[in-house]
This record gives C-alpha cells, sequence and structure tokens, in this order.
C-alpha cells in the first residue's frame, strides 16, 4: 500500500520527530530488502556448493534463518508504516468518526503493550545472550548475542513507529486506520 500524492504532501506539513520515525522505518524496510536479498544470495550459494561443488555447509543455514528473522522483525516499523499488516476494516467502516477515532487510539495502545512487554523480554534475552557468552549448537558456533539483537532492535523501533501513529492520530495529521470519512 504506497503513500498517495495526497498522503506524501500532507506527511511533508508533519512535524520534524513523525517524518524522522518516518525516515527510520524506511532504513528499516530498506535493511530488512537487504537481509531477504542477502539470504537467498546465500542460499543459491548453499545449493551449489552442496550440489554442484559436493561439498557440505557449515555457516549457511543458520546464516539464512538469522537474516529472515532479522528481516522480519526489522521490518515490523517500516509494514506498520505503509500500514501493510493483515487487518479487517470492518469494524472501522461501520464507525462513525469519533467512535473510529477513539477504536484507532484503543488499538494503539493495546499494540504498544503488547510489544513494550516483548521488547522487554526481547531485550532480556539479548543481554543475557550477551553476558553468559552464548552460542549456537551448530559447527559454526556463531555467538548469539548478534542475531539475538534484532529482538531489541526491532521491536523498540517497532514500538517507535506505533507511538508516531499513535501521535498523528491524536494530532489530527493521520486519519484513524487510513480511512476517510464516511459521506
Amino acid at each position: 500500500m504506497a503513500d498517495s500524492p495526497d498522503d506524501r504532501a500532507a506527511r511533508s506539513k508533519e512535524p520534524i520527530y513523525l517524518r524522522a520515525v518516518d525516515l527510520l522505518s524506511q532504513i528499516c524496510g530498506i535493511t530488512a530488502a537487504i537481509f531477504i536479498v542477502a539470504s537467498v544470495a546465500i542460499t543459491c550459494q548453499m545449493i551449489f556448493v552442496r550440489g554442484v561443488l559436493n561439498h557440505s555447509t557449515i555457516w549457511q543455514t543458520e546464516m539464512v534463518v538469522y537474516l529472515m528473522i532479522s528481516a522480519t522483525l526489522v521490518g515490523l516499523p517500516y509494514v506498520q508504516r505503509l500500514g501493510g499488516h493483515v487487518n479487517v476494516d470492518l469494524v472501522p467502516l461501520l464507525l462513525p468518526q469519533p467512535a473510529r477515532r477513539v477504536l484507532a487510539i484503543a488499538v494503539q495502545l493495546a499494540a504498544m503493550v503488547v510489544i513494550g512487554i516483548m521488547l522487554v523480554h526481547g531485550y532480556e534475552m539479548w543481554v543475557a545472550a550477551f553476558d553468559r557468552g552464548w552460542r549456537s549448537d551448530s559447527v559454526w558456533g556463531v555467538r548469539l548475542w548478534i542475531p539475538y539483537l534484532a529482538l531489541p532492535v526491532g521491536l523498540g523501533l517497532y514500538l517507535l513507529q506505533l507511538l508516531a501513529d499513535l501521535i498523528a492520530v491524536l494530532a489530527g495529521y493521520r486519519r484513524p486506520f487510513g480511512l476517510e470519512e464516511r459521506g
């Protein structure tokens, strides 16, 4: 769901902090795309090494898994910025604008609570992996704090985007659920 010219014009009039969060989310989307392309390239290299050269692989499978998980977590703010998460618009469409606004605020707050809890636990897991020197059980033995870093970074930036969306709706910069007012 790409921004229309009207949406882009409206966003250019938003306060700098909302535009800064949008820029961070855009960078997250680019980073997630790079992770996906890298995982595809590594998968192709792994197929070549196994199928053509008949050698075993050591790090490729694990790296692809970590890249895809990281792409998912780091890509969360970008998808939120675009409003690309799976949603059902039936209830918001049926509601008058004031009730739609209240629902949007309630949904944003509930999402922020859930993501906040996940962020705290993800951060604790990352710290534990770093402090205790956890390594994967594979031959590669990657230091787990490196892939686990995607948890606090991705969830933290996602929470930041949710907060920016909430502020934008509260301040009237964006429409609740991105829906036009009923006529």
